[in-house]
């Protein structure tokens, strides 16, 4: 029997409905309580005079030359499904692209010469051209980054815990 036939007998006939899996950490015991008091700890630094100045947040984007976005970061909103659909392109041309965002300025956009940026090549970036201009802008900041890979890198995480202890 075709696939397309069980996903259409499915919901018709056993009315279910089929559901994307979303892959998330193990939560123990003592997690519950860790986002609450992560909360709590932080909306009282934000009540302390310059703490939101201190903060600097940072990501990066991939813009391929095609058009071709990320498929999980884009919603399509509307009253009936647009049906919309895109090529595939294979290899596209693109460019990564980092910024980081602060109270009072912009750094960025940096461009990465590289279609993938590595853990070296994000630590180069770092050390060349982001944390010198933080450092001149602020004596102390906070400087904050998603997950990347790149971010987690043995070198990058060295760096950043050698020069922002405790940050």
């Amino acid at each position: 029997m075709p696939q397309s036939s069980v996903w259409r007998i499915l919901p018709k006939r056993l009315g279910v409905k089929g559901y994307r899996l979303q892959l998330l950490q193990a939560l123990n015991p003592q997690d519950h309580n860790l986002p609450f008091h992560f909360c709590v700890d932080f909306q009282q630094r934000l009540e302390e005079d310059g703490f939101a100045e201190k903060l600097a947040f940072s990501d990066e984007a991939t813009f391929h030359a095609c058009g071709k976005v990320n498929r999980h970061n884009v919603r399509i909103w509307g009253t009936e499904n647009p049906h919309a659909t895109m090529e595939h392109v294979r290899d596209s041309p693109k460019v990564n692209v980092f910024c980081a965002v602060s109270s009072c300025k912009v750094y960025g956009p940096f461009f990465f010469a590289e279609t993938a940026v590595t853990g070296i090549k994000y630590l180069d970036m770092l050390q060349r051209w982001l944390m010198p201009q933080l450092q001149e802008d602020r004596e102390y900041f906070i400087f904050q980054q998603d997950g990347a890979p790149p971010h987690f890198h043995f070198d990058v995480r060295v760096h950043l815990n050698a020069n922002l202890a405790g940050r």
